[in-house]
């Protein structure tokens, strides 16, 4: 079974919405704004881009990475990797040319078959809704979060807000920075 791993930067208060400045959102480049940026708290994305086989998006994820991320020479190693992108609308039309392999899957249970056969890690990138959706199918089995020392209020959430029992997590990693980011590595206890 591989392991499906959500990584995410999340202010203290679970927003996860815009963190790059995107356009059109409220806090919209939030993780580069407020925060003093130390290279040092983000090892952990490089570590990413080594460690995992194959990427997961949904929908908006995938529009907003893809015309960006070919390109990117600090995401070489994710254009090789296979590409999952989770939605019941796009099309293979709508994917582009120059990003490698990529497949369309229709539902979580297609993830949850992905999640069934050979291969490593498989990171999910973005994709507030996704995560909260896989989270409530309990297909998460480890979280990468830089949390940032920030109350945003308002904004898309990583974690659902369903009401389930408690789901235990297991801190794996943890480091402290100067900034006052927090990277927390927590496996999800079955």
């Amino acid at each position: 079974m591989r392991t499906l791993i959500s990584t995410a930067f999340i202010s203290l208060d679970g927003v996860v919405e815009a963190p790059g400045g995107e356009p059109g959102y409220r806090n919209s480049g939030w993780t580069f704004k407020d925060v003093e940026f130390l290279p040092e708290a983000f090892d952990i994305k490089g570590r990413e881009q080594k460690e995992s086989t194959a990427i997961l998006m949904g929908r908006t994820s995938y529009e907003a990475f893809s015309p960006v991320w070919p390109d990117m020479e600090e995401f070489a190693d994710y254009k090789a990797m296979p590409k999952y992108v989770v939605s019941t609308t796009l099309t293979d039309d709508d994917l582009v040319s120059n990003w490698g392999e990529t497949t369309i899957l229709r539902s979580l249970d297609e993830v949850a078959a992905l999640k069934e056969t050979e291969g490593g890690p498989i990171i999910v990138h973005g994709s507030a809704s996704l995560n909260r959706s896989l989270a409530d199918a309990d297909l998460i089995d480890r979280y990468h979060l830089l949390v940032y020392p920030l109350l945003l209020g308002a904004g898309k959430r990583l974690f659902p807000a369903t009401d389930r029992d408690a789901q235990k997590l297991r801190l794996v990693e943890h480091a402290v920075y100067a900034n006052g980011l927090q990277m927390n590595i927590l496996d999800v206890v079955r």
